[in-house]
């Protein structure tokens, strides 16, 4: 649902797992990463971490969805470097408001 909304204003890339998000990744630098926290085999933390280990997708501004809530998940997202972290459900307008704001931003540090 959410890929379908943003494709109305977003070129969007789809992957079942985060596995093959990672493979995708390897091939496209996107302007954003949005991913749910629970994803099967590579978590939603996890690919965000990894990406932020390679440098040609360290600066990709990065969004988790999660089902979950709470410090603790909040403290993980920040630890592996997520821009920002959405409770599900999330209306999908105001996810792709979050969506360009944060990919407007991005993390590349000018200077």
């Amino acid at each position: 649902m959410y890929a379908e909304f943003l494709g109305l204003s977003f070129e969007v890339v789809q992957a079942r797992d985060g596995a093959q998000a990672l493979d995708a990744l390897q091939r496209h630098t996107p302007a954003l990463l949005i991913t749910d926290v629970s994803l099967p085999g590579i978590d939603g933390f996890e690919l965000i971490r990894r990406m932020r280990d390679n440098d040609s997708t360290r600066d990709v501004p990065a969004i988790c969805l999660s089902g979950y809530s709470g410090a603790r998940y909040e403290q993980r997202a920040r630890e592996v470097g997520c821009d920002r972290m959405l409770e599900k459900p999330c209306l999908p307008d105001h996810l792709a408001q979050v969506a360009k704001e944060v990919a407007g931003r991005g993390r590349i540090s000018q200077g």
